[in-house]
């Protein structure tokens, strides 16, 4: 992609799309890292079941440290991984109360130093709750920025850092949702839904399949 084709790109997504948010469901930064914590391997869909359960019983540091590992445990049973889940959950809420008075962080580095946060939950939580212009990469961003030529990088933090330098500055803060939602719905893993795509044209993919299957 050239760069009037990636301002196209973007701009389509826009016009699809022109507020994008998280499919996780919260209403305090405490609570969107608690879901983000509780995402890694495991769907949202997955995560909003458990955390409509815990929410109303604990959404604080405090709270779901008095809950304890198997109280916590009994709410996130569901969600893969979840005794390590509650161990770092527990170990990031003592770690807010002890050091930033029991609120998240908004520095990067304060981020990354909780148990369990790495670069991409950092980013995820500066972006969406704090309104910052970062793009967090999972794998969905990462097979979009490679199959259709936006931002190819042979890892993660490589597909992280063409895609701030590419990204016009107008569709930054949202591009992270936009690409997320564009890879988890339409570009998908195993058969990408190209015939309904709306940047079909604009994408550098090769084996575009542009007549829909039978059924479809």
């Amino acid at each position: 992609m050239n760069k009037a084709t990636r301002y196209t790109f973007y701009q389509r997504l826009a016009e699809l799309d022109p507020n994008p948010t998280t499919e996780l469901e919260y209403t305090t930064p405490f609570e969107l890292l608690t879901a983000v914590l509780l995402s890694a391997q495991a769907t949202d869909v997955g995560v909003n079941k458990a955390t409509r359960r815990l929410y109303p019983v604990a959404n604080t540091p405090a709270a779901i440290l008095a809950l304890g590992q198997e109280g916590l445990e009994s709410y996130i049973a569901t969600i893969g991984l979840y005794r390590s889940k509650a161990k770092h959950l527990l170990q990031t809420c003592r770690i807010l109360l002890e050091q930033h008075g029991g609120e998240v962080p908004r520095d990067r580095e304060s981020l990354e130093a909780l148990p369990g946060v790495g670069r991409k939950t950092a980013n995820v939580i500066l972006n969406t709750a704090f309104g910052e212009p970062t793009i967090a990469v999972d794998t969905h961003i990462f097979r979009v920025g490679n199959r259709t030529g936006l931002a190819p990088g042979k890892d993660v933090n490589a597909v992280e850092q063409k895609l701030l330098k590419v990204t016009p500055p107008e569709f930054r803060l949202n591009a992270h949702h936009w690409l997320i939602l564009h890879g988890r719905y339409v570009c998908k893993a195993r058969r990408p839904e190209c015939w309904r795509c709306v940047v079909n044209d604009v994408c550098d993919y090769k084996q575009k399949e542009l007549t829909p299957p039978k059924g479809r």
